[in-house]
């Protein structure tokens, strides 16, 4: 008798959650794999960071940038994607931003592990961290083809015209005034 006056203030507000997955620019599958290269980069880039011999350090010094990089960058895209935020920062293009960075990564990742790779010595840090590196690689290159397969290459659709406008959206009045002054 009383649950009809109970229900609708005590059932929870999905809108109000700091966590919003799914979300317009990440569902389920992809928020877990973005988890997965977090953890792929930061477990190369710990690795990397145990190796204290090299006999030429560039290689190392590479893949420990491009590593971390990755591990820093992809954890602040995740929280940014994954919650409110990215409403503070007045980005329109969230999937395009997503996808060249997924790209790049992918592409430094697969030639700072393949330059590390060639140059590790024998050091069983260095190879691990190498491995880890490629599965970083093949995570990040699996995330990219997702975003391709499901939404296409966004900065190629020409039937989708968008004005550019840097995050700064028009407020309704003013293009009521455009309209009127060209009538």
């Amino acid at each position: 008798m009383a649950e009809p006056v109970y229900t609708p203030t005590t059932t929870p507000n999905p809108g109000n959650s700091f966590c919003l997955i799914p979300s317009a620019h990440l569902d389920r599958n992809r928020f877990i794999l973005k988890v997965v290269e977090v953890v792929l980069s930061f477990i190369a880039f710990i690795l990397e960071e145990t190796v204290d011999s090299c006999f030429t350090c560039s290689p190392l010094y590479f893949f420990e940038f491009v590593s971390c990089t990755a591990f820093l960058f992809t954890l602040l895209l995740l929280v940014l994607l994954s919650t409110k935020l990215h409403e503070k920062i007045h980005i329109g293009a969230w999937p395009t931003v997503d996808m060249i960075y997924t790209g790049v990564i992918a592409v430094l990742l697969f030639i700072s592990s393949c330059i590390f790779a060639a140059d590790r010595g024998s050091l069983v840090q260095a190879t691990v961290a190498v491995v880890f590196g490629f599965l970083a690689t093949v995570a990040f290159s699996i995330d990219f083809g997702l975003m391709v397969k499901s939404k296409g290459l966004p900065f190629l659709n020409k039937d989708k015209k968008q004005e550019h406008t840097n995050g700064i959206q028009t407020p309704a009045e003013e293009e009521r005034l455009k309209a009127n002054e060209t009538v």
